[in-house]
């Protein structure tokens, strides 16, 4: 297990590249502790794939640095930085039993037999093997194939990192709530250092302590999954995570207020950003409810969704979404809206200017 450190890290795929356009990855500053369970999410093509093939040794980046515990490992091939990958299709041989699959790596590393079935009958508990241990992996179905091929990266006890390239794809949906609860339970047992790649929010935050938001080659925002919902830093954060995401509404700032349509929207704290810029107020729809008096919508549309029910109202131009736990109004419904205040952010080009206080972030 160990330390990972990003410095400066930045990559394009271009010989000579010369604006920050030509750059897969921007520059990126990051620390993973020793341990810790850690989430790459974000839509594909925004750089998560670029940046675990540089921690893995597969790509040489174009600047910076890859440290695992304080050593730099930057030039060194996948070989010799001692790390475990999980690919999206479970990577295993079909001719070998559960068992050989699981006790491969450990033998191609010379250790003893005794400690190697020690050691896979472990995992094999851990991961629910154990009754297939000797059947050909050939006959087994896509959700045990790809718990296998979890096995072996995780049978080593000596690695620095285990990465995991989005490694439900294949998995059928009614399965993934189960290997996505597997791979936290493991974790909490194992405690290596684990990275997890995907564009499923679920999965990520299910899984991650500390979960790494991307956006075009960029860092956006890190934090806990409660962090990244409850105080997006980004309006990209706050789209991509949650379901329904983040309103964010275009809105006038002017007379030390920010207004919707005309209506002073009350925000979490005193405006301190400068004019200038896009700006927009960001409120998730758990924070919007109906009242007597507010911001004048009309209801668009009701979805019930089991649970509750996401009731959409155009307020002029602008669409808004609001979680409703109790009777909906109906559809065509004039009604006012209102907004939890300490959840009511304001933005500009993007980023969030007001955090807890009123203070700039």
């Amino acid at each position: 297990m160990a330390k990972i450190t990003l410095s400066k890290l930045r990559h394009s795929y271009y010989p000579n590249p010369s604006t920050p356009e030509d750059y897969a990855l921007k520059e990126i500053d990051l620390d993973w502790q020793d341990g810790g369970a850690y989430a790459l999410l974000g839509p594909s093509g925004c750089g998560k794939s670029t940046l675990l093939n540089i921690i893995s040794g597969l790509l040489m980046p174009s600047e910076g640095a890859v440290l695992f515990d304080d050593k730099d490992v930057t030039a060194l091939p996948p070989d010799k930085r001692n790390i475990a990958q999980v690919f999206q299709f479970p990577v295993i041989y079909d001719t070998m039993t559960a068992f050989d699959n699981l006790a491969f790596p450990l033998r191609n590393r010379g250790v003893d037999e005794a400690s190697v079935t020690k050691r896979v009958n472990e995992i094999a508990q851990m991961l629910e093997l154990t009754d297939m241990l000797h059947n050909r992996a050939a006959g087994l179905s896509p959700d045990n194939k790809q718990k296998i091929s979890m096995g072996r990266g995780l049978v080593r006890e000596d690695v620095n990192v285990v990465m995991f390239d989005e490694p439900l794809t294949v998995i059928d949906p009614h399965l993934k709530w189960k290997l996505r609860s597997k791979l936290k339970e493991l974790h909490q047992k194992v405690r290596a250092t684990m990275i997890y790649v995907t564009h499923d929010q679920t999965e990520a935050l299910t899984f991650a302590d500390q979960v790494v938001v991307m956006q075009d080659g960029e860092i956006v925002q890190t934090g806990t999954p409660v962090e990244l919902f409850e105080r997006p830093a980004h309006t990209f954060v706050g789209h991509f995570i949650g379901s329904p995401g983040m309103n964010v509404l275009p809105c006038e700032v002017r007379d030390g207020g920010a207004f919707l349509n005309g209506t002073n929207i009350a925000l979490e704290g005193d405006i301190k950003c400068q004019p200038g810029g896009l700006t927009e107020i960001g409120i998730r729809p758990e924070f919007v409810t109906f009242g007597d008096t507010g911001l004048q919508a009309v209801v668009r549309k009701v979805s019930d969704i089991g649970r509750h029910n996401v009731v959409e109202a155009m307020a002029g131009d602008l669409k808004i979404r609001a979680i409703v736990e109790s009777q909906p109004p109906e559809k065509g419904a004039a009604v006012h809206l209102n907004f939890q205040q300490d959840q009511t952010r304001l933005y500009r080009d993007g980023w969030v200017v007001l955090s807890e206080g009123g203070q700039n972030t």
